[in-house]
């Protein structure tokens, strides 16, 4: 299993407020962060989401096809999150809905284009 995704940044303290309100939503709070990183995660448990400055001093990219996908509590969480993530500077991907019998989803962007996604499973 996946430990936690790191994604990438050219601006910490923009980004780092961005997740600050979405991983708020999902009950995890800031609990690693330098000058390069932040990471999210919730009590007694590892990272989430980690997000850093480039480790080789070049600008940070978006990578064609990476994904990092947040696991909702219920449909409603994931039609907040999308909402939340809209607000707050992202960009839509694929509104709310059921993608399968057993899959509902949001998909969107942060502000500086890594595509992310929230989801239940039932």
């Amino acid at each position: 299993m996946i430990g936690y995704v790191t994604l990438g940044t050219n601006d910490l303290k923009k980004s780092g407020a961005f997740y600050d309100r979405i991983c708020g939503e999902l009950g995890a709070g800031r609990f690693m962060e330098n000058e390069r990183f932040i990471a999210w995660g919730k009590p007694g448990g590892g990272a989430g989401i980690g997000l850093a400055l480039p480790h080789d001093g070049k600008p940070m990219t978006v990578g064609n096809g990476v994904m990092a996908a947040f696991a909702a509590k219920d449909k409603a969480q994931v039609d907040r999150l999308h909402q939340l993530a809209l607000s707050l500077g992202g960009t839509c991907e694929g509104p709310p809905g059921p993608r399968s019998d057993n899959f509902y989803a949001a998909y969107f962007r942060d502000p500086e284009g890594n595509k992310l996604n929230a989801f239940v499973m039932g």
